[in-house]
């Protein structure tokens, strides 16, 4: 449920101070015990050096902050009975969100082995940052997470995405200092102009200022606390600050803090949600300021290490070697008076225990943190209704991005009241052609509008903002929390999201290896605006490096598609919105594309993954003299174009055209679940025809996914090569020499036995190529037979 107003001040009794407290100490103990405990969990006696881990590894500088926050939560969940998530901006504090969700008794009920008693405990130490155990961070591994704690910036847009369209949900963000200086999440804090306090859950960012990152200090910490202040109330934000380092002090501030908050949040939605307000929400942010290692050693060796950087990972690192270490481990860890945190048996007392939820409630437990869990099939509806006729191969010409926008725009009105799908991109949506997706949602905006605005809507599902970043992080947040959605972006600017779509593989091919984890919808790109047609942008806007990236990944998790029609499109995208676990990269044109394939074709071939085109060659049931192979929508044509002047020119010439839908099917099947078997490969490609493959990014990938087939040798791969300008859309083929001159050429080139038999027909490509380069010069356009030319065998 969403949070209830309270309406008096939060004034927390002795008893609740005392509960509260000795949660968090139990906290700080198990946390503590993580990094450094290989026995003697409940410290039954003297520790010594055979008790310690031999490699100390983890992070303890901000777990005390995580611990209390989490504390605290626990309190107002209970309290409120609040549907709650929180994501862990800090995820270096790993140890501190497991040992959560080990108090509350999440993390056992996942792992049985992992019991809540003195054996759990003691297994719980080991695993941690151990051979065969759990990572350090916040990970799939973690119960209740949606956020690899790896790599940073990225927290703040993985709540807003969390609470899109779940308007129940509270969504609590940790964001550490450090984090808080990424350009991602500096521009995160826009986020709030985008959240619709009618049909979304709300976000509580906690900006948690301990005041140091591994070795220097933050730069937010360091702000004075007006400054500060200003500059989060300039994002939209009001603040409410919490300091110090007396814990009781602390406890009653945040305790505080968090009521006023929620005070705020609740009279927030209700004034939209029951009184028809359409102000802009001005959402609250906490600000905590406690002690960097806070409760740990103050000094170690003679310089101070609480409240510093060195208190960033392992405060005591020669615990083995050093006894005086070894001392000051043991009164650390006895100075949480872990007696009176849990009984005899290990199992955490009912102090402890005293402000944790029950059931789902718990932060390790809810169901948000799972979202396979609450998943629906996506309501996609029949190709048919939105296919192009194709009665010949190449008579027509469609726009496919505007095609596929159609089917977007039925999804998007099929779950108008379910709320479960959302496009976004980087103010590119009509730039994309898919802007028929506004006759049922316009684009969620909650600052003002003026009169020339188009499309604008308070609850609007389609996400446009400047920021790759946001746009990544959004649907991430929104895809791991049980929804669907679709990426929309520039080919050549989706680099930006490089490293957010490692950690979200990285992810997934974890996730899919836990059996309590239900899968979830498959991150689905549409890349467009691509490399061959930069008519406006040239060089800037020209690198198709994305599918490299992406296909260096786990072969389990990634998919790369390149459709080379607009039905080919409808089919590939209907299968990715189906999909589970997956990231699936769509590669297809904006401008107009000749339709190659009817409805039912483009369903077998895309099912197929590679195929011939039959009715494109000339092999008449004979073995083919040569395999002309193709992967995009641009390098297609100019394949066909190319077969077309081999008829001309040398009908005798046996040529097999072969399209490729799927890249991952030119990968062996031992590397990929959708590569093909060699035998399969052979009778597609041949085992020793020369194979002149027209890709559509940079060509050494293809000789990467085919190195080891028979028939490499013999594999001649054109594609892009980094030769780009504003120029006309042939041009940029014939300077990547992708063109068909150049396809013919490289077939009179490598069939035995032509060069010296076509050398006038090669003359005659060469000099094809010549009288383009002027033409355009003079002209400014493409020659007429290039531009008007048209399938016409």
């Amino acid at each position: 449920m969403p949070p209830v107003e309270h309406q008096d001040a939060t004034v927390l009794s002795d008893d609740e101070l005392r509960t509260l407290d000795a949660h968090w100490r139990a906290a700080n103990y198990l946390a503590a015990g993580q990094i450094y405990l290989l026995a003697n969990p409940l410290l039954t006696e003297p520790l010594r050096p055979e008790h310690i881990k031999p490699r100390l590894l983890g992070h303890w500088g901000t777990s005390p902050g995580l611990n209390l926050v989490h504390t605290h939560l626990n309190r107002v969940i209970t309290a409120r009975g609040l549907d709650a998530l929180c994501v862990w901006g800090p995820g270096h504090g790993g140890p501190a969100v497991v040992a959560n969700s080990w108090l509350e008794g999440s993390y056992s009920e996942i792992y049985p082995d992992v019991s809540r008693d003195a054996a759990g405990m003691a297994r719980l130490f080991r695993q941690f940052s151990f051979p065969g155990g759990v990572p350090s961070h916040v990970a799939p591994e973690t119960p209740g997470s949606i956020h690899e704690g790896g790599e940073l910036g990225y927290s703040l847009a993985h709540a807003y995405g969390a609470a899109f369209d779940h308007p129940d949900l509270l969504v609590a963000c940790v964001i550490g200092d450090g984090e808080a200086e990424t350009g991602p999440l500096a521009a995160s804090w826009h986020s709030d102009k985008f959240l619709d306090p009618v049909h979304d859950g709300a976000v509580l960012p906690i900006l948690h200022l301990n005041g140091y990152k591994i070795a220097n200090p933050t730069v937010l910490a360091r702000l004075p606390e007006p400054e500060l202040d200003a500059l989060l109330r300039g994002y939209g934000h009001e603040p409410i600050h919490v300091s110090g380092d007396d814990p009781a002090q602390v406890h009653r501030a945040l305790a505080a803090a968090l009521d006023q908050a929620l005070d705020r949040i609740a009279r927030a939605q209700r004034a939209a949600r029951e009184e028809g307000s359409t102000e802009r929400v001005h959402w609250p942010v906490i600000v905590l300021r406690t002690p960097k290692g806070w409760t740990g050693p103050a000094e170690v060796d003679g310089v101070p290490v609480e409240g510093t950087w060195r208190a960033h990972q392992v405060p005591l690192p020669g615990v083995r070697e050093n006894p005086g270490h070894l001392r000051q481990l043991e009164a650390w860890l006895r100075s949480y008076r872990p007696e009176e945190l849990f009984d005899a048996a290990g199992r955490p007392v009912a102090d402890v225990l005293a402000c944790v939820p029950a059931g789902q409630a718990r932060l390790g437990a809810t169901p948000y943190a799972n979202g396979g869990l609450l998943v629906r099939d996506l309501p996609i509806r029949s190709l048919d209704d939105f296919a192009v006729p194709v009665d010949k191969p190449g008579r027509g010409l469609h726009e496919p991005t505007r095609i596929l926008g159609g089917l977007l725009e039925q999804i998007m009105a099929d779950t108008r009241d379910r709320r479960d799908f959302r496009l976004v991109g980087p103010d590119e949506t009509a730039s994309n052609r898919l802007e028929a997706v506004f006759e049922a949602s316009g684009k969620a905006w909650q600052e003002r509008t003026l009169p020339v605005d188009e499309h604008l809507d308070r609850h609007g599902r389609v996400m446009e903002i400047l920021s790759e970043h946001l746009c990544q992080g959004w649907l991430e947040g929104y895809l791991l929390t049980g929804r669907h959605g679709l990426f929309s972006c520039y080919e050549a600017f989706v680099h930006i999201v490089d490293s957010m779509v490692n950690q979200h593989i990285k992810w997934l091919k974890t996730s899919r290896e836990l059996p309590w984890r239900a899968p979830v919808a498959s991150l689905n790109y549409l890349l467009t605006s691509h490399v061959w047609r930069q008519d406006h942008n040239g060089f800037s806007h020209q690198d198709p490096g994305f599918v490299d990236h992406v296909l260096n990944k786990s072969p389990e998790v990634v998919r790369v598609y390149l459709p080379p029609d607009a039905n080919t499109l409808l089919s590939v995208a209907d299968h990715a919105l189906r999909s589970r676990d997956y990231v699936n990269v769509i590669v297809a044109g904006k401008q107009p594309c000749f339709d190659w394939l009817s409805m039912d074709q483009a369903r077998v071939h895309c099912a197929r993954g590679a195929g011939i085109w039959e009715w494109a060659g000339t092999e008449n049931g004979d073995e083919p003299d040569v395999v002309l192979a193709c992967a995009g929508d641009v390098p297609t044509q100019e394949v066909l174009a190319a077969a077309l002047l081999l008829r001309r020119y040398l009908p005798q010439l046996a040529v097999r055209v072969v399209n490729v839908v799927d890249m991952t099917r030119l990968l062996p099947r031992g590397e990929h679940p959708h590569g093909m078997t060699d035998f399969e490969y052979d009778g597609l490609f041949t085992a020793d025809k020369p194979v002149i493959f027209a890709y559509h990014g940079y060509p050494w990938l293809i000789h990467r996914l085919a190195y080891r087939r028979n028939g490499h040798a013999h594999l001649h791969v054109r594609g892009y090569k980094e030769s780009g300008t504003t120029t006309t859309p042939f041009d940029m083929v014939v300077r990547n020499d992708l063109d068909r001159f150049r396809l013919v050429m490289d077939v009179i080139d490598r069939v035995p036995g032509l060069g010296v038999r076509a050398a006038g027909v090669r003359q005659a490509m060469v000099d094809a190529r010549t009288r383009h380069h002027g033409w355009i010069r003079e002209h400014g356009a493409d020659m007429p037979e290039v531009a008007e030319w048209s399938w016409t065998a």
